[in-house]
């Protein structure tokens, strides 16, 4: 809420953007009561920013209205505020999921109110300069569609304009999986008592980004990744594949059946990345990530691993048709991360050729397949449910664990988010 606050503050200050003298000169804000008394103080010295004690006060006043909630409140929210909007005012939500959000103020808010909603598909502590940044023209002209652009032009941002189906399908497409992929990670390395970066088989490039992007995602609120898995149709179904391609993947591996887990994830890298590309440069490189590291052990000492959870993510976007590459204008820094160590290990044959033999052979990494398949199922079972407490039960149970690692890999993060994104920028 506060960080919203402070870019939006800024463009106060930013006299090239004020068009018309009544425009720009306030902004109000509010958050839940027992905030208001540290929102008000945080804000004492900021020009131009006014702290109210609810969202009646702010929404009769203000122009531009953003909620800023949870996409699992936002129909309870926007009841409560709505019927108080403005005459003529534009209003418009930040949820990850939009179908609620849009039906929300669609059955709430009054007919003379216009709806532009937004949405910045990066994470916190990512600089937006040059993210990408949804609107979706809802209900509006394009002269309020225009004002918006103004107002939030002061993130610097690419907009990109979709409509809210549209936007639910390619999060979906670029997030939820995604996410699955690492919550399950890091319940997998919970139930076997593990801190992987203090285990020599963890240490490595692509061991950095499984460690580094679980750790990030678990030190986030859980209401982050809940409202987008849970609220989103596609979201469900492509979490539910994943778990299935896991599961499937899993039982070739145990059972020995070699050639057709070859043959199986072999098909799905071909559907998914383009043939004739194994020579072009990738947009990850081992050699690049090694500096990314929680661990203080040698690179040399990591084993072959079977990269379970990467295999399942190509079968997954195989057996859904989702050609990853088709989303990345608005891709998050986080799939973007994904993307690259998935495409390191299936543009390079031999690397690839080992996990699967690994996978098939070694049992170092089979206790470990085992509990990020049970944790894969667990994941996706709670989603299907539309079970918000178990997924916050879940998740906080397991955030409490890797606890006191966040400021290190929320740092590393951080480092390696800027590293993909300038490669992704120069290919």
């Amino acid at each position: 809420m506060s960080r919203l606050l402070q870019y939006i503050a800024s463009i106060v200050h930013r006299p090239a953007l004020v068009t018309n003298k009544n425009i720009y000169l306030r902004i109000n804000a509010c958050d839940k009561p027992d905030s208001f008394e540290s929102l008000k103080s945080e804000f004492a010295s900021q020009k131009g920013v006014t702290i109210y004690p609810n969202g009646h006060l702010v929404s009769r006043i203000s122009d531009f209205i953003i909620y800023s909630v949870e996409a699992g409140v936002i129909d309870k929210v926007v009841a409560e505020y709505g019927p108080s909007t403005k005459v003529g005012a534009i209003v418009g939500g930040q949820t990850s999921c939009k179908a609620p959000e849009l039906a929300a103020f669609d059955k709430h808010l009054p007919s003379d109110v216009e709806i532009v909603s937004c949405h910045s598909l990066h994470g916190p502590n990512v600089n937006p300069k040059a993210q990408p940044l949804v609107l979706i023209q809802h209900r509006a002209s394009d002269e309020s569609l225009r004002f918006v652009e103004t107002v939030l032009s002061c993130f610097e941002s690419k907009f990109v304009y979709l409509t809210g189906e549209m936007h639910d399908r390619i999060t979906a497409d670029t997030q939820a999986v995604t996410h699955a992929a690492f919550l399950s990670m890091g319940t997998a390395w919970q139930a076997n008592k593990q801190f992987p970066w203090e285990i020599s088989r963890w240490v490595g490039g692509i061991e950095n980004v499984k460690i580094n992007i679980t750790l990030r995602i678990y030190s986030n609120k859980w209401h982050v990744y809940a409202g987008l898995a849970i609220l989103n149709p596609s979201a469900k179904k492509q979490i539910r594949q994943y778990a299935e391609s896991v599961t499937d993947l899993y039982k070739l591996m145990i059972e020995g059946r070699r050639e057709e887990l070859k043959q199986r994830v072999k098909a799905a890298g071909a559907s998914v990345f383009r043939a004739g590309t194994e020579g072009q440069d990738l947009l990850l490189k081992d050699e690049v990530l090694d500096r990314f590291s929680l661990s203080k052990g040698p690179r040399e000492a990591s084993p072959p691993n079977s990269h379970l959870s990467l295999l399942a993510i190509v079968d997954c976007w195989s057996k859904l048709g989702i050609v990853p590459y088709d989303h990345m204008i608005c891709s998050t820094p986080l799939f973007r991360l994904w993307l690259g160590v998935t495409e390191y290990l299936f543009r390079n044959p031999d690397l690839l050729e080992e996990a699967l033999d690994t996978a098939v052979d070694d049992k170092t990494f089979r206790s470990d397949d085992l509990e990020f398949t049970f944790a894969a199922r667990a994941w996706s079972d709670c989603v299907s449910f539309g079970d918000f407490e178990s997924y916050r039960d879940r998740f906080e149970r397991i955030q409490g664990y890797f606890a006191p690692r966040f400021p290190d890999a929320v740092t590393l993060g951080n480092e390696m988010m800027k590293t993909i994104l300038e490669k992704t920028k120069s290919n």
